[in-house]
């Protein structure tokens, strides 16, 4: 693809995101959850369920997986819930520039095993940064993994950024068994807090 017509495209799925997005914020003033990668959104509709004190977002680049997604949080009647097809780097990038997430789930996401693939894992040094200037101070990212050279990818990049810090001692915040974590024969969680000014990150 001819590099004009992709930055036309992507310039055009930005603005589309951005007109999703805007009416999603203006009614609401809850703080934000976001999960990236919601599968079939099993635990997020539960987890809005559970807190009516949060704003739940949930992105896939699955149509499929936010039509089931959809259902199941209509049926529970949720009005602080929303599925959006994205994804999580032009989402935050189109995110209105006063809104801050308050938490971010990342849970059983590919862990590219292959070494000329690990450039493809969504939790990177980059993304650390690019989500750290769309979380206010004391925000959260709760990680989540089946794959031990993942987790220890993860534990590397969160441990050596500045804007993050692990945070070993604090409980995970709510407990649901996904499909994919039925799947897997083991787990393995990291938290990490949001430290720093957006400023001092990098």
């Amino acid at each position: 693809m001819p590099l004009e017509h992709a930055q036309a495209l992507t310039a055009s799925r930005l603005a589309d995101l951005r007109a999703r997005l805007a009416p999603l914020f203006a009614a609401t003033t809850l703080p934000i959850t976001l999960e990236i990668g919601s599968g079939h959104g099993h635990f997020l509709t539960a987890y809005a369920q559970a807190h009516p004190d949060r704003f739940c977002i949930g992105i896939d680049l699955i149509g499929d997986r936010l039509e089931r997604s959809a259902r199941k949080s209509t049926r529970a009647g949720l009005a602080n819930i929303a599925w959006l097809h994205a994804d999580v780097r032009l989402f935050l990038e189109a995110l209105p520039a006063e809104i801050r997430l308050a938490e971010v789930f990342l849970l059983f996401s590919d862990p590219w095993p292959k070494r000329r693939h690990w450039k493809n894992r969504v939790l990177q040094p980059e993304f650390l940064s690019q989500l750290a200037e769309r979380t206010g101070e004391g925000a959260r990212l709760y990680f989540r993994t089946d794959h031990a050279p993942y987790f220890s990818h993860a534990l590397n990049c969160v441990g050596e950024h500045a804007g993050w810090a692990l945070a070993p001692d604090e409980p995970w915040p709510f407990e649901l068994a996904t499909v994919f974590q039925l799947r897997a024969e083991g787990h393995q969680s990291l938290i990490a807090r949001r430290t720093c000014s957006i400023g001092q990150s990098h």
